[in-house]
């Protein structure tokens, strides 16, 4: 009786996330911009995909750039191919320019959606770097990631899981100073999800240093065993698996700079 040989799953990297049509498109406007000295980093589901280590298919493609640059990366996109999805969509043209071919999107963000803040050089120069296909490319910084997500507090949409999970990864070695300049009197909304971060995970939100707390006036998380109710606190919120189970070593796919 002959036996199968069950093959060895094969190692997930963004290279088989994103369907080679997707990344076709994606090359276009990536190395244009890279032939023409536009300064962009990517954002969206790769960034969080390199800070947390968890890869999920990739259905558009983020890239940051400098609000003076717009009109010259909705050309470049434009040579690419890429239409305007306004037409297929309505959206908000402050802040994004989405252009789409064939059911590919790809944003150019250069502020926030509420238009909070505007894109500027420290989101583009000062995070690490990602290879992605044979080729290597800047993420924005964790501290900008997480200040755009936590404005995304709404009845349809909540980035806050994103951000625990960025915290989870990130926590320990974020630039607190730098992130707290950043939200400036938005820092309410720092104090908020790490209350709800504390309580998610003590033990992990320990790693936060303690002065952080202390400028927050927030209160030491605790460790905790167990709650009372016998119930994860993380289960309360969602039984589906959301956070990280552990602190996630750096993808091999992946050179932080």
């Amino acid at each position: 009786m002959s036996t199968a040989v069950v093959p060895e799953p094969a190692e997930v990297t963004w290279e088989n996330l994103i369907p080679p049509e997707h990344w076709g498109v994606y090359a276009c406007v990536l190395n244009r911009a890279c032939r023409e000295r536009i300064p962009f980093a990517l954002g969206g589901g790769l960034a969080l995909g390199y800070y947390t280590g968890r890869l999920r298919r990739s259905k558009d493609l983020d890239i940051y750039i400098r609000p003076e640059d717009r009109d010259e990366v909705v050309q470049m996109m434009t040579r690419c191919g890429l239409e305007d999805y306004y037409s297929v969509s309505p959206y908000v043209r402050e802040w994004i320019y989405r252009g789409h071919q064939d059911g590919v999107i790809v944003d150019a963000i250069w502020a926030m959606a509420n238009q909070r803040a505007r894109v500027d050089d420290h989101w583009l120069c000062a995070g690490p770097t990602i290879q992605l296909c044979g080729q290597t490319f800047r993420v924005i910084p964790a501290e900008e990631l997480i200040w755009s997500k936590l404005y995304v507090l709404q009845r349809d949409r909540c980035d806050w899981p994103d951000i625990m999970n960025l915290l989870y990864a990130t926590g320990h070695k974020l630039d607190w100073d730098h992130l707290l300049r950043r939200v400036g009197p938005d820092t309410p909304l720092v104090k908020a999800v790490l209350s709800v971060y504390s309580w998610v995970c003590p033990e992990r939100a320990s790693a936060v240093a303690g002065r952080v707390w202390d400028e927050l006036g927030l209160e030491p998380p605790r460790n905790e065993a167990s709650p009372v109710s016998g119930i994860p606190p993380k289960d309360l919120l969602d039984t589906r698996p959301w956070l990280l189970a552990e602190a996630p070593p750096v993808p091999a796919w992946a050179n932080a700079a």
